[in-house]
């Protein structure tokens, strides 16, 4: 809603952390969060939670934009 996190909620990852980034997140402006996040790893993967958090964030702005 007006270019910000309004709710947060992961399935699946360390419950820890997807807590946290939930609460951290919300509020934040979607561009803030997609450039501060994106990109981040896991260990030796090539993604992680906050990452997956960034690639949805922007499904969820690339389909305002078709609108």
């Amino acid at each position: 809603k007006d270019g910000r996190v309004t709710r947060c909620r992961f399935h699946g990852g360390c419950d820890g952390n997807t807590k946290g980034l939930s609460q951290l997140v919300v509020g934040m402006k979607t561009e803030d969060v997609i450039s501060r996040l994106g990109g981040v790893r896991c260990g030796m993967k090539s993604t992680s939670c906050p990452d997956q958090l960034c690639k949805a964030l922007q499904r969820v702005e690339g389909s305002k934009d078709e609108e």
